[in-house]
């Protein structure tokens, strides 16, 4: 199965695959930066599970107010945050293909 039509937005208007986006918040995990931001959330699973609330709640106050700039931000948001949380549980983005492909059926 190819996953390239999976795409995330990046600032800058620069784009990476899920695929991607897991693979550079995998080595910051393993690789511990100082200072990361990733590496923050990870350590504080609350944290990181709180910010996940606040932009899936961010995303529907966007989409009630019908701004679709700003729902697509904050999707992108909610989309980071749950790739975080995929690592911290051992989701892969490949478990996740295969969750959505036996949703098609």
């Amino acid at each position: 199965m190819s996953h390239g039509q999976y795409i995330v937005l990046l600032p800058k208007g620069e784009y990476m695959t899920i695929d991607e986006l897991y693979a550079m918040i995998k080595k910051q995990q393993e690789t511990n930066p100082e200072g990361s931001y990733v590496v923050s959330l990870l350590a504080n699973r609350d944290r990181l599970i709180q910010k996940i609330g606040e932009e899936a709640t961010e995303v529907v106050i966007a989409a009630k107010n019908t701004d679709r700039q700003r729902s697509i931000e904050e999707f992108t948001d909610l989309l980071f945050h749950s790739v975080v949380l995929w690592a911290a549980l051992g989701v892969t983005p490949d478990d996740m293909y295969r969750e959505l492909e036996k949703r098609k059926r």
